[in-house]
């Protein structure tokens, strides 16, 4: 009897913001052959995250291959990620631009918890559905810099999704073959994680997965 070996991926992190296309890039790593980590127990290391306690983190991160959102998507995370998992490989996936990522961020949690057309109030972002009372603020509250009267901001959002991509590029900046900047709804984002990842192309373009639009009130 002849066993093969299971070929042993290389580590991959998701380092893009939610409403980026990570759903979408999950699908396919998994489709690639490749482990993915428990979204929810990210999540629910968070407040690890904001004291900058990373040992759960890391060791969440010795559980599978690929790992993406929360808190992977959050800004220092990558930072301990490559210091402790050499040869890793990171996708920073983008949007076409700050207002289409805002604007899908802030619709998105209108319809999920809110009335599908205004931005969430406080009121609304505390009742939200989470892992303790609350959650879904605290969130909002410690990744942007915003007031509790407009925890939306058009402006602070922009501001936060275009620091955090400027980051990530200038951390990995004189290392190109470690870091993908991917826009899935690029006719060639496929190929160019294929190429990547060096994985052979099962199709020719992504499918885009957990579109705003899909979600009904």
């Amino acid at each position: 009897m002849i066993f093969k070996r299971k070929v042993q991926k290389s580590k991959v992190f998701c380092v893009g913001l939610n409403k980026t296309g990570t759903t979408s890039l999950e699908k396919e790593m998994m489709d690639f052959g490749y482990s993915v980590g428990n979204q929810m127990d990210g999540t629910r290391l968070t407040n690890d995250w904001k004291k900058r306690e990373f040992s759960r983190i890391i060791k969440l991160a010795k559980t599978a291959d690929f790992f993406q959102d929360a808190p992977f998507s959050y800004p220092f995370t990558y930072v301990i990620m490559d210091h402790f998992f050499p040869k890793s490989k990171f996708i920073l996936t983008i949007r076409d631009n700050s207002e289409q990522w805002t604007d899908s961020l802030t619709k998105f949690h209108s319809k999920l918890w809110g009335d599908g057309k205004n931005p969430l109030s406080k009121e609304e972002l505390l009742n939200a559905p989470g892992i303790y009372p609350g959650f879904r603020y605290d969130v909002i509250k410690s990744l942007f810099d915003v007031t509790d009267d407009d925890l939306y901001n058009k402006r602070v959002l922009r501001n936060y999704y275009n620091q955090h991509n400027n980051n990530v590029k200038e951390y990995f900046r004189h290392r190109p073959n470690d870091l993908l900047i991917l826009n899935i709804s690029k006719p060639t984002a496929y190929i160019e994680l294929c190429d990547f990842l060096n994985e052979k192309p099962r199709k020719t373009t992504f499918s885009w997965e957990n579109k705003t639009a899909d979600i009904k009130k």
